[in-house]
């Protein structure tokens, strides 16, 4: 069967499932949807070698699988087209399925069902957990038209590469000071964010001075002007975003007393500056552990682990006022 002979079955499988609700009032749940569009799908494929599978895996995707052709059903008690979809990842993607429909029961408003092209009907991507799209029926965008690249051809990508595209597509929709705070490659990530909050202030003083270090070269604008409201709001998103730790007052972790006076009690200087010198070794340590989506994502860039000290310095130059860090730090 070819591509278009389908497709006017999905028109016909429309049609009876709307004469449905006309008849017998809108379908009350998805499970009585999806089940009544098995029956009616059944009946339209009979003589034509097809077999609908009433019983299949809870995970699969598509949802009704009849190799080459796979249909996504959807279904909304409400007024609308739009619908969270399946895991950018489609691990759980049947075999042998190269063409991706959907189905979409919209029981709010005007109760309708209609069928789309899945590639054309999905228009962005939601990030929780796990990253998933989103559908809509009768979109006039799609998010690979965006991307720009076929979903065909997404799907077949790896999943490193596949994530290379949403990342690119996710940063570009960030508000002034908005981070992502998933940069995993895959579903199953060597990070997780934990999932219990923790204070900084609660923390033992080793792991206190790492993420300092962590955060400071991460963010060089810290070195920046006393008067500047913002320079700490990187800081605070990344302890909270890629590690759980709340930051109550992140300005005191590097120009409070406390931090700047602890390895000279000598008061005076610039306290941002002496905070700084004595998390040296700890800043090195991180600039060669650190992975390299971090720095794309606070730097903008990826910079060799030998270079990252020296990129540091050069930009934490045209932040810092009345001092210069490229002639106070790293100099051994």
């Amino acid at each position: 069967m070819i591509p278009e002979d389908f497709e006017f079955i999905l028109g016909n499988l429309c049609e009876r499932l709307s004469e449905s609700i006309a008849s017998q009032g809108i379908f009350t749940s998805s499970l009585e949807f999806e089940r009544q569009a098995r029956e009616h799908l059944e009946a339209l494929l009979q003589d034509s070698g097809f077999s609908v599978n009433f019983n299949p895996h809870p995970h699969v995707f598509p949802d009704i699988v009849l190799p080459p052709f796979g249909i996504e059903v959807k279904y909304t008690l409400n007024d609308t087209w739009r619908s969270v979809a399946n895991s950018v990842f489609e691990s759980t993607r049947a075999e042998g399925v190269n063409h991706v429909y959907l189905l979409f029961g919209k029981m709010g408003g005007e109760p309708c069902v209609r069928w789309g092209h899945y590639g054309e009907c999905v228009v962005h991507v939601r990030t929780s957990h796990v990253p998933r799209f989103e559908v809509e029926m009768g979109s006039d965008r799609s998010l690979f038209g965006l991307l720009g690249i076929a979903y065909s051809d997404f799907a077949q990508l790896p999943e490193d590469e596949k994530m290379l595209h949403i990342r690119d597509y996710a940063r570009a929709r960030l508000k002034r000071g908005e981070r992502l705070w998933w940069l995993e490659d895959k579903e199953e990530a060597d990070h997780t964010l934990p999932i219990q909050a923790r204070l900084y202030t609660s923390l033992i003083s080793d792991e206190k001075r790492a993420l300092r270090a962590e955060a400071a070269l991460l963010c060089p604008q810290i070195v920046g002007s006393s008067r500047s409201k913002r320079k700490y709001d990187d800081v605070s998103l990344y302890l909270l975003t890629y590690h759980g730790v709340l930051a109550p007052q992140v300005r005191d972790l590097f120009s409070a007393g406390s931090v700047a006076l602890r390895a000279d009690s000598t008061r005076g200087g610039t306290y941002i500056q002496r905070s700084l010198l004595d998390i040296q070794s700890e800043m090195k340590r991180a600039s060669f552990y650190l992975p390299d989506v971090l720095f794309y994502e606070y730097w903008g860039e990826i910079v060799p682990p030998s270079q990252r000290i020296a990129w540091w310095l050069a930009e934490a130059d045209k932040y810092a006022v009345d001092w210069c860090p490229s002639k106070s730090l790293f100099l051994a």
